[in-house]
């Protein structure tokens, strides 16, 4: 059977964890020591027990592994040196140069350009990557003109139901003005303003594109001293 999993934690028996510390401890500087001669690396290992006693490992010198510690920590707190950010930023622009060519080079190709240095390979590639650019296009251009035809359609079904809304009001208007010049001129004289009226009607049914137009002509009263009759305005459809 295989060891369980150690809970890592601090041991409460004084003694195990004694007997693990001096395990531990030893196979750690084991390791320390292997490190440094298989890989030729400059280690150093300190620890101090509970007890306050010291145990340590350097391969070469513990003073000069100290001493080489704090020389890289003071060099990592230092300010750079310009001259170095100099050449940095100078391999950057070197850099981002010969990424522009390339992009430039590559644009000139597809449109068309210095293909003399191509191969037929290449050339396939690029008539292939034309091909990919070319239906990713025409997709997009068939999306936005889907969506455009849809938002007229959509604007024409709102303009239609305007529209009947408005023969609607110009009918009940046409039935009111009928009604007017019947309580005006009585039944038996409207008959040519009624005839009028649905002829007005029929154009306006018919012409179902065009406009409508609604004219009130406002009351006019006459006073005869004969008759004393009142003539009111007309409502027009036009």
């Amino acid at each position: 059977m295989g060891r369980g999993k150690i809970v890592i934690r601090r041991i409460d028996n004084t003694t195990s964890r004694q007997v693990t510390f001096s395990k531990r401890r030893n196979g750690l500087l084991k390791k320390a020591k292997e490190l440094g001669i298989l890989c030729d690396a400059e280690v150093g290992v300190m620890i101090f027990s509970s007890t306050g006693k010291l145990y340590e490992f350097a391969s070469n010198s513990m003073i000069s592994v100290i001493d080489r510690y704090n020389k890289a920590k003071e060099e990592e707190n230092q300010v750079p040196n310009p001259n170095c950010e100099i050449k940095f930023w100078q391999k950057e622009v070197t850099m981002l140069k010969q990424q522009l060519q390339i992009l430039q080079e590559s644009h000139r190709q597809i449109m068309g350009e210095e293909l003399s240095g191509l191969t037929i390979k290449d050339l396939q590639n690029l008539e292939n990557q034309l091909e990919m650019s070319l239906r990713g296009v025409r997709n997009k251009k068939d999306q936005l003109l889907i969506s455009d035809i849809q938002e007229l359609n959509h604007k024409r079904e709102l303009i239609h139901q305007e529209n009947l809304e408005l023969y609607k009001k110009a009918n009940l208007i046409r039935q009111e003005n009928i009604e007017l010049h019947k309580r005006v001129y009585g039944n038996g004289d409207t008959s040519a303003a009624n005839g009028a009226m649905l002829i007005e009607g029929e154009e306006m049914e018919d012409d179902s594109n065009g406009p409508i137009h609604l004219q009130l002509s406002l009351p006019q009263q006459q006073n005869h001293a004969s008759s004393g009759a009142v003539k009111l305005g007309r409502l027009q459809l036009y």
